[in-house]
């Protein structure tokens, strides 16, 4: 299915008023949320999953930027409050981080974060120390690769620091990985501690939850807390 004019979706579960809103991090796509569907079925949610600028069956010139893809999921939004009574949110990554700039003020029940970005901002500063770029010199250059594979953008990093996140609501569960390199352990447990949120960390766990037993505590983890 297409919502909002061109964004590819897919619904997943029997009709209810209680819908889940999943959004998939960076090289993701709509259809990671087929195994947290059953789940959440099981609890008299439905899901619906949506494909970021970019990603999944995207083919349109959108591009995986704060300013594009933010007025993107508040479109979203705005078609499922006219549907759902009851609205929360799935999200993965950056994904979690678009969301909770974009549904800021929004009667968002619950939200479900796995490994979420919620300090952009830190991020790219460390990826500039990484690549040896001062912000004077990316802020001349205004774009500026790195030799691991990213752009760095000083558009990207003003928005970043002019848009902190914070959680959506206060029924907010984050899943961590022990031995997450994207985002660091202070970094997490400062934003939990001040938006008081959920946090579980899975020892040994990665950014990306994709081995067997990583998939396993991630399922025990979202049916603990849908």
């Amino acid at each position: 299915m297409i919502i909002a004019g061109h964004i590819p979706a897919t619904l997943y579960g029997d009709k209810s008023d209680k819908l889940f809103l999943f959004v998939h991090g960076l090289g993701g796509n709509r259809l990671e949320a087929g195994s947290f569907a059953p789940l959440a079925a099981g609890k008299g949610w439905q899901v619906l999953s949506i494909d970021l600028p970019e990603h999944g069956d995207r083919r349109d010139d959108a591009k995986l930027l704060p300013w594009v893809a933010i007025p993107e999921l508040q479109a979203v939004m705005t078609l499922l409050q006219d549907k759902w009574q009851h609205i929360a949110i799935r999200a993965i990554s950056i994904g979690a981080w678009l969301s909770m700039l974009a549904f800021g003020g929004k009667p968002i029940e619950k939200c479900l974060l796995v490994s979420p970005v919620v300090d952009m901002e830190n991020m790219i500063c460390h990826m500039l120390g990484m690549a040896g770029v001062s912000e004077e010199q990316l802020k001349r250059e205004k774009e500026i690769p790195t030799p691991f594979g990213a752009v760095l953008s000083w558009d990207y990093l003003v928005y970043a620091r002019e848009h902190p996140a914070a959680a959506l609501c206060p029924d907010t569960a984050i899943l961590y990985g022990e031995q997450d390199v994207l985002v660091p352990r202070p970094v997490i447990d400062n934003f939990t501690a001040l938006n008081n949120c959920c946090l579980t960390v899975m020892p040994g766990g990665e950014h990306w939850f994709h081995t067997p037993e990583q998939l396993a505590f991630m399922g025990d983890w979202e049916l603990e807390h849908i």
